[in-house]
């Protein structure tokens, strides 16, 4: 087959009919620190209706994957809630498309899902039913779009035993990912899992080039390297620490970078600080932000719930509400009050006289009266009191919340003395 061949759109429409994606969505997300200590970091809630899930999922099913299988296993309740409420069976069950989902169930013997690696090994007998020619493994807990059939057709052309997405990044933020070596036929030359110094590109200083936790698998490949892994007491059963650095100098592993139509390095963001996600949020109020949500030709898709538009009542000069530069979800209320560069979640409500400035709230949330709030993340739930300031005195914060290294305050129900999830 040539390679005009193998671009055409039908023929990567038959590679990713071929294809079982497995998304795994098992991990905590400890850098967010209470944000995730009741929810999975994939079932963050990001850019006002969504969850991270929704990304990935989405970029599964825009790509003509229709096979998928979600692997769950930390604090899963609400990620296995939005799933059934808005992935459902995923498809055709008769055209053999579903979203499946695949909690930590030790199969294969007493313990829990032990690593990446091990995850999918704890799966081989539902993968075998499946009997995909590619396996395409996912992390949970990104944000970008991705079109999935261009990168199996890329894996298909360079005849490799399992493909790799990568992209170039600051090296100063390439500490928590897996740094890589290439050739200059993008043949995997090394791999090392989170370093404490990562290396530069040669010629580039200062880039580096890092995984995105995106690998196809050759089928048998997989399953080859799945039970040999398995086999070793002293592997961690982890993709990028014990799997891949062992096939590297044995078998054809080949990075995929990701560029956008350009050709320039595409938008993707590992929102795993409280940091990152109060920025790559607010990073969507912009004129042209680099993730187009309103993107016709590559939705994200995601439980839709029926919900009220948006309100703004009052319009007294000292009693407007009223939002500049922000963007505001369903079911949101704003009574006199006023809301700049930030972005409303669902079904928030903010009183008379409040203010909301630089800050990112969850679902659910109620902002009293009177109360202030700047560069903030308000955590699902919380009632914010009448009269309360938030990022206004900064030690006062840190006595109450949690502050980060960039000065944004973290408020939970928890941390309000308003004990949400606590068995009473």
């Amino acid at each position: 087959m040539t390679i005009n061949q193998m671009l055409k759109p039908r023929f990567i429409t038959r590679l990713t009919r071929n294809t079982l994606a497995l998304i795994l969505a098992g991990g905590r997300g400890s850098r967010l620190m209470q944000l995730t200590q009741w929810r999975a970091k994939p079932a963050m809630p990001f850019a006002g209706k969504f969850r991270i899930i929704d990304f990935p999922l989405s970029n599964c099913v825009n790509s003509g994957i229709r096979r998928i299988g979600v692997l769950t296993q930390y604090m899963a309740h609400s990620l296995i809630l939005h799933i059934q409420q808005g992935w459902g069976s995923g498809g055709r069950a008769e055209f053999g498309e579903f979203v499946e989902l695949l909690p930590a169930q030790q199969r294969t013997g007493a313990s829990w899902y032990a690593g990446t690696a091990d995850a999918i090994y704890q799966n081989l007998d539902i993968i075998r039913r499946h009997a995909p020619e590619f396996v395409l493994i996912l992390a949970g807990d990104h944000v970008y779009k991705m079109d999935y059939g261009e990168m199996i057709a890329h894996h298909v052309r360079q005849e490799a035993d399992m493909t790799v997405g990568c992209m170039e990044l600051p090296t100063a933020e390439a500490t928590g990912l897996g740094v890589m070596t290439v050739d200059r036929a993008g043949r995997v030359l090394r791999f090392v899992e989170k370093p404490t110094h990562p290396e530069s590109i040669p010629g580039r200083e200062g880039v580096t080039l890092c995984s995105m936790g995106i690998y196809i698998f050759n089928t048998a490949f997989l399953y080859e390297q799945l039970i040999r892994d398995h086999d070793q007491q002293s592997s961690s059963h982890d993709f990028g620490k014990d799997l891949i650095p062992h096939v590297i100098d044995k078998y054809r592993i080949h990075a995929y970078p990701f560029r956008d139509v350009q050709g320039e390095q595409a938008y993707w963001r590992d929102v795993g600080t409280v940091d990152a996600f109060w920025q790559s949020n607010l990073e969507l109020i912009g004129v042209d932000p680099e993730l187009n949500l309103y993107d016709e030709h590559w939705p994200i898709w995601t439980y839709q719930a029926q919900l009220p538009p948006a309100k703004f009542v009052f319009d007294d000069d000292d009693r407007r509400g009223m939002a500049v530069d922000s963007m505001v979800s369903g079911g949101c209320i704003m009574s006199g009050s006023l809301i700049r560069h930030s972005l409303l979640f669902s079904n928030v409500k903010v009183h008379s006289y409040a203010q909301v400035q630089d800050s990112v709230i969850l679902p659910n949330v109620d902002i009293a009266r009177h109360a202030i709030i700047r560069r903030a993340v308000i955590d699902e739930g919380c009632n914010i009191p009448e009269g309360m300031t938030i990022g206004v005195d900064l030690e006062e914060d840190r006595r109450r919340f949690h502050v980060t290294e960039n000065n944004v305050v973290l408020v939970t129900p928890d941390m309000l003395g308003q004990e949400l999830h606590r068995v009473r």
